[in-house]
Order: structure tokens, then sequence, then C-alpha cells
């Protein structure tokens, strides 16, 4: 998928009015101009020929009488006649026509603005030629003017019998040169390519000769055009708002999930290297509002919520930068893992944009924290990953796409695979019994840094990949520290994110799907308790559940009436069907900088869904893999408790003996 695919994918249809609609709008305006059309010929006629003389008389006073040499020349011309002849009756309908159809389809931000012009100059002509007609020239041919289509017989051509029902005296201003003229301003707003724009240019140029050559108009007509698109171009820009970016089906669940008591802000700790030169808050606002251009959601908030209709983004005029970009001081680690419990147990407020950046000194020394969070509205986990990675330096290249595909035969193996995986989603068994929760926000955070290679090495000793390190070491931690929970079976379920995000496309939107994987946290050994959960993952890796899944959050979803939608959001990601949420998330590649100070350690955030105890991150950087636990106090009150307990896992895995099996892709 391309990003202008990907772009396509957004709420589109705020932007884009109904087909319908549009179709009836040309109707009216073109009954509008038969009306005018209709008005008694004979009080017209005369008017018109006083107004066309006077207009050939201005022209000639100064000077700009040039349409007699050339309707002359071009009378001569029996094939550049016809030729002009049909120019003058088709090519400024179809580039007009063409120009309308490719903004709606192609350019749906600015359709509605270009189409309200197009009308506004239009409207103002129909009521100049009801208010002022002007005669031709080729309706005046005592001035010395030859009707080109009458002497060529040019069937179907402006003037011939075939549209003997258009106005007649509808000379001034020319609607020819406007429409040309509207094209051509319309082009250089959406920047089209500099070739189709000289093309248009040239057309501009034809038409403008042509409409003299033929002596349908005076210059002063196509002059009388240029204020006419001006005019028509800024009323437009004035009473036309920019369409509002309305939020996505698959962004607004965590809207509707929300609750005072499970809050849904997502992001991380970024650990810098400050021993040889500090960081201050000043510095964070400074590169935030230089890069504010690439990152949109900083500047925007979700308003305008109704019943029935999803909020829109909505720009924010002026920033609370105490409120956006915080200094605290804490002491150690255990002061930083209490901010961070703090914050994820307060909703963000939906008044200003849903980001949040905490500066804290004194978690370790040397170390300065940034914490770095976003609602989930904004992005997924990957998403404000390269958010963040956006702030810092070097600068970070977009992944590169995989290689073409038929599109054909993608989409139909997408088809298939949806398919099977919602048959397979309808089958699943009812959850297990759900873990104990306290069931308030307060919250409990835990880190853990483990080498990264050894977790590989793990994985790679025992024939399973990172992610089933990860599941196996936090069930084995639940084991050894959480409260009795569970059911008979000793199982929990947890959904596991998958990235659905196209390579290169947009950081914004939520692009993940979630499968659901039963772990087992029973007495077991855990070679035994991996092996076992290498054999549940196995509905991680088949790709049918994240197809459908990803089918419903994104497809499904945006079909559903927003009430059904935020009903049906509230009873999918609850305590009824999850306890937990574990995440191996893909860290920035090579060394990077924010402010100039190195990076330690990222250590990643998530929210628990609501009425669920726990959620666990792992998140690569810097040859590390970083934990970030998130705990409801019911389940756990001592997060380093179970941190620890991950950590004595991966090290009995380490040390368990080998498993024969072929090594596996991480």
């Amino acid at each position: 998928m391309t990003a202008h695919d990907a772009a396509l994918t957004r709420e589109e249809s705020v932007a884009r009015a109904h087909a319908v609609g549009e179709v009836l709008i040309g109707l009216a305006l073109f009954a509008l101009y038969l009306l005018v059309a209709k008005l008694p010929e004979a009080p017209r006629a005369h008017a018109a020929r006083a107004h066309g003389e006077s207009l050939y008389a201005l022209e000639r006073a100064l000077h700009l009488d040039v349409e007699p040499p050339l309707n002359a020349w071009l009378a001569d011309q029996s094939v550049l006649r016809t030729l002009a002849n049909y120019e003058y009756a088709i090519t400024y309908v179809a580039s007009a026509l063409a120009l309308l159809v490719w903004l709606y389809l192609r350019h749906p931000e600015r359709y509605r603005t270009a189409r309200t012009a197009f009308v506004l100059l239009n409207v103002i002509a129909i009521a100049c030629f009801a208010l002022y007609p002007v005669m031709p020239p080729r309706l005046m041919p005592d001035l010395g003017f030859l009707d080109t289509v009458r002497l060529g017989g040019t069937w179907g051509s402006w003037g011939s019998p075939l549209v003997e029902h258009a106005d007649r005296f509808a000379a001034l201003p020319s609607l020819h040169m406007a429409w040309t003229l509207w094209v051509g301003v319309e082009l250089a707003r959406v920047k089209a390519h500099r070739s189709v724009q000289a093309i248009n240019t040239v057309h501009i140029v034809v038409t403008c000769y042509v409409i003299m050559a033929t002596a349908n108009h005076f210059l002063l007509d196509a002059v009388a055009a240029v204020p006419l698109v001006a005019v028509s171009v800024y009323a437009a820009e004035r009473l036309v708002r920019p369409s509002a970016e309305r939020v996505r089906a698959p962004d607004a669940f965590f809207l509707a999930v929300e609750t005072e008591r499970a809050p849904q802000h997502t992001g991380g700790v970024i650990m810098l290297d400050t021993s040889a030169e500090p960081v201050h808050r000043a510095d964070l606002i400074r590169i935030v509002a230089e890069r504010m251009d690439r990152l949109p959601r900083f500047r925007q908030r979700p308003d305008g919520a109704g019943r029935w209709r999803r909020p829109v983004w909505r720009e924010q005029a002026v920033l609370d930068w105490d409120w956006h970009v915080t200094e605290l001081h804490v002491t150690g680690m255990d002061g930083l893992r209490e901010v961070i419990a703090r914050v994820q147990a307060e909703p963000f407020p939906r008044d200003r944009p849903l980001w949040r950046i905490l500066l804290v000194r004194g978690a370790e020394p040397g170390r300065t924290a940034v914490v770095f969070l976003m609602h989930h509205v904004v992005a997924d986990g990957v998403g404000v990953v390269a958010q963040a990675t956006a702030l810092m330096e070097p600068p970070q290249d977009p992944a590169p796409a995989g290689p073409p595909r038929g599109r054909l035969r993608t989409a139909l193996t997408a088809a298939v695979g949806t398919a099977i995986g919602l048959g397979q989603l309808a089958a699943d068994v009812a959850p297990p019994a759900r873990l104990p929760a306290a069931g308030t926000p307060e919250r409990r955070f835990g880190t853990l840094r483990l080498p990264l290679d050894l977790v590989r090495d793990v994985a790679r000793r025992h024939g399973v990949r990172v992610t089933d390190v990860v599941l196996c070491a936090v069930a084995g931690g639940l084991h050894r520290v959480a409260r009795p929970g569970g059911d008979e079976r000793g199982t929990c379920r947890v959904a596991v994110p998958l990235m659905m995000r196209a390579p290169g496309g947009a950081m914004e939107g939520n692009h993940t799907s979630a499968v659901m994987v039963d772990l087992p946290i029973g007495a077991m050994a855990e070679p035994a308790r991996l092996a076992d959960i290498a054999r549940r993952g196995t509905v991680l890796r088949s790709g049918t559940r994240a197809l459908a899944a990803w089918f419903v959050m994104r497809q499904a979803a945006r079909l559903m009436p927003v009430p059904l939608h935020a009903r049906f959001a509230r009873a999918a990601y609850s305590e009824r069907f999850l306890q937990g949420i574990v995440s191996s998330l893909p860290g920035p590649g090579g060394p990077l900088r924010l402010a100039g100070a190195p990076l330690a350690a990222v250590y990643p955030v998530v929210p628990l869904a609501p009425g669920a105890p726990l959620a666990v991150a792992a998140l690569g950087v810097s040859r590390e893999l970083c934990f970030g636990v998130s705990l409801d106090p019911g389940l756990v009150d001592d997060a380093d408790a179970l941190t620890a307990a991950i950590g004595d896992v991966i090290e009995d895995l380490r040390t368990a003996p080998d498993t024969e099996t072929p090594a596996p892709r991480t």
C-alpha cells in the first residue's frame, strides 16, 4: 500500500459531499441558466444589441478591437474554422468536468471549496446575463463579423441548430474563459504536475483566441472573466471552512472505551544520558515547536462528538505549554515509577491536544527521564514510537515498502484469510476466568532491562520466537507473584497486538490488530510453559485471526452507527474478553539523541484495558530489551516484584537444557 493509498483510507467522506447531491447541484445550476435563456427574447434582444455596440465602441476607442482581423482570417480557413468551432463547444466543458471529478476522487480536501467557487462564478455570470444581456459579435454581421458556425455548417457546435436553446445574449462575461481560468487556479492550488498546468495554460491561450476568432465574444468579455474568477475563488475560500478530518473508527474505538478508571494514553519513558550536558525543559519545547509541521496531532484535538457523529480533529490555536511540557524532580527510580503510575491514572482533558512530555530529574545519576505520552486515539504503540523518534536526531527514514505484489492476488488472499479468521473468532471458546483487580484508577508501574542478545539466544536455543519468550516470562512471572486467579485450567487470556501499518505510512492513527492468546499461569517448568505458549502462539503467525480482527476494527466498525460502535468497543475491550495486554514492539534503529543527549533506554508505557489488570510491553532499544509493566494493584501490589519474576523466568530458560528444535525467526 502506498502512502497515497494510506491517506485515502481516512474518513474522506467528511471532505467529499455525496455524489448524488453534487449532481443535483449541477442540475440546479443548469436549470437556472435555462430559466434566464427562456426570458422573452424581443426586449432582451434590443438591450443586448445596444450593450454589444457600446462594448465594441469602447474597444475601438481603446484600440483593443482585435476581433475583426482574427475573425476574417479564421473564416477563410475551412479546417481550422471547424476545429475552432468544436474547441469552443467542447473543451471548456470537458476540462471543467474532468477537474471536478479528479478533485472529488483524488483531492477531497479541496473539492468542496473548488466546487463552491465554480457554482459562485456561474451564478454571478447568470445574473449578469439576466441583468445586462450582451449580443455576441457573430449576431451583428452589419459590423463586419462572420458567424463561423453558420458559415461552415458545423454540426453540434455552439450556435448550431442543435443548441439553439442556449442563451444567445450571454456574452459578458465569457464563461468559456471563466471556466478555463478557474481550472488553472484549482490546478495551481493542488500543486498539479507542471506538465498538466502547462497544458492548461495553452488551453487558456487557445480558448481566448477561439472565442474572439469565432466571433462569439469581444476581448472585454474575456477580460471580465478574470475578476469574476478572482471574486468567486476568494468568496469560496471564506464561505467553506476547510473540511475537518473526522476521527477514524479504529481511533475512535479508544475514545469510546476510555473511562475515569481506565485512561487510554500510551507512550514511553525515555532515559537520556545527561552526564555530559543537561537537557532543559526549554530545549524540549523548542524541539516540539520546530517539528510541529511533521506532527499534526500535536496541534489538534478531537472535538464535536455527538451521539451519531464521531468527533473531528480541530486545530488548537494556542498550546498550554505549562501542561504539555512539565518538569519534575524525584528521588530514584522508585520516584519515577510513582510519577508514571500517577499520570497513568489521570485521564487527559479533551480541551487540548492529547499529548504530554514530563522532564523528570533525579531518577538515576547522570540520567534524565523524558516521559512521552499520547492518547491512544492519536496513535498505536508503533505510531507513538515513530512520533517520539521524529523529535530525535538523526532523522529516521520511513520503513521501505516491501516488494510489489499483484493487487488482485493480494486482495484475494486477504479476503480468504479474513473469511477464515472470522470463522475462527466465532468458534473460539469462552475466555478464562478473570484475574483479580481492584477496579480503581490507581496503578503500579515497573521497569526491567535485559540484554537483547540474551533474550534472542534463549529464543534460538528453545526454537521459539522472542515474542514467545516475552509471553512465557509474563505467564511465569504471574504464577510466581500474582494473587490467586485464572480459571481451573490455569490460564489467562491476553491480547497480543500485531502491526498492520503499511511501511512508510502515516505515524498517526491506530493500525494494529490484536489476537487473543491463553497463557498458562499454573505450576509447571518454564521450558514446558514456553513450549506450550509456542504451540498456542501459532494463532499469531497464521495471520487469519489478525486479518479478521483488523477487518472488524477498520471496515465493519466504520459502517456501524456511532452508538453501536461505542457499545461494541466497550464490550470487546474489557475484562469480559481479555485479562491483559502483552506487546513486543520494534524499536528505533541505530543510536539516537534527544536535545543532544544520547538515549540510554526506553521503557514502554501501555494503558490497561477497562477492568483488565495487566499491560506489559517490551521494546528493543540499543541492544537491550526494555520492559514496561502497568498493573492494577488488585493483581500485584508491587510492580517490581513482577518485573523481577519476569527476569527470573528468562534466566531459568537461559540455564535450562537446550531444546532440539530448528531456530526460528525473531
